[in-house]
């Protein structure tokens, strides 16, 4: 018999719900819902949540606990990632949003991250691969590379402290961002990448919102021409007007270019390129319950 359950995923660019029916370790989705947050670019200019930040949150995630309730889910995960982690008052929301919803929030360390990534991208794959496989999750405020094979603990991972809202919250300044910003993040992105010495994967997969709303952009492959191709679109015009065109929010489209560097950059040391994948934290913790 199917479980029915939800997962709630505070970021530091989204707050995200996903319900789904879980099954034979395998999720069925119902309903997904998001909202922009924007929690990465407060603590970039203040290092802690301001108190109407707070409110927003707690507001939101009640929100979709309401609608997990509503929906039948019998078991419900919040949890929260490198935004809350690095939060100063980052244990203040989660005491808030228990108070008044009744769900505690966990706040996942940056392996846990990795894990659940790797775990929810595998598991979402329609036929799991032999051999190893990368997974690659770029966030708003960190990054996890993990290598392993399917079914099993991950034989390597890393994170690394940047994401797609902190770089271009640093560098990216511009809509659309200028050569010279897009130069400076490129050497900064590659530096943060230097000392990952991951395994090669027989194949690679990319996960997150951004990695998602970028197959608008780049299709589901992301090698060397995919990259180039992208990153000149995402120069080309402002977010609004192109986000319009393809159908792709322009806060999310905003932050593209900061994470197809990230995603070049870790492509490029794991040696293979990337497919655009389907899982990732929310999906993994969900597919966790399957196995309890």
């Amino acid at each position: 018999m199917a479980l029915r359950a939800a997962c709630i995923d505070i970021g530091s660019n989204t707050t995200r719900l996903l319900v789904a029916d879980v099954e034979d370790r395998r999720l069925e989705v119902v309903t997904e819902e998001k909202a922009f947050t924007a929690l990465g670019r407060e603590l970039q200019a203040h290092g802690r949540i301001s108190a109407a930040k707070l409110v927003e949150l707690v507001a939101v995630v009640d929100a979709q606990v309401a609608v997990a309730q509503r929906l039948g889910a019998t078991q419900t995960r919040a949890v929260a990632t490198a935004a809350v982690r690095r939060a100063a008052n980052g244990r203040r929301l989660a005491r808030e949003v228990a108070e008044r919803t009744g769900t505690e929030i966990e706040i996942l360390s940056a392996g846990e991250e990795a894990r659940l990534a790797f775990s929810g991208a595998v598991g979402m794959l329609d036929e799991p691969p032999t051999g190893l496989i990368g997974v690659v999750d770029v966030g708003g405020g960190s990054s996890e590379v993990v290598v392993g094979e399917p079914g099993r603990a991950p034989v390597w991972w890393e994170s690394v402290p940047l994401g797609s809202s902190s770089v271009t919250d640093r560098w990216l300044h511009s809509d659309p961002p200028r050569p010279a910003e897009l130069s400076a993040a490129l050497g900064h992105v590659r530096a943060a990448a230097a000392g990952l010495s991951p395994p090669r994967p027989g194949r690679a997969l990319a996960v997150g919102g951004s990695a998602t709303s970028l197959g608008a952009v780049a299709g589901r492959l992301l090698d060397g021409p995919a990259f180039a191709r992208a990153l000149y679109l995402l120069g080309a015009e402002p977010s609004a007007a192109l986000g319009g065109r393809i159908g792709v929010d322009p806060r999310r489209l905003r932050l593209l270019p900061g994470a197809l560097l990230l995603l070049e950059a870790m492509a490029t040391r794991l040696g293979v390129p990337l497919t655009i994948g389907r899982g990732g934290i929310r999906e993994g913790l969900l597919l966790e319950l399957a196995v309890r």
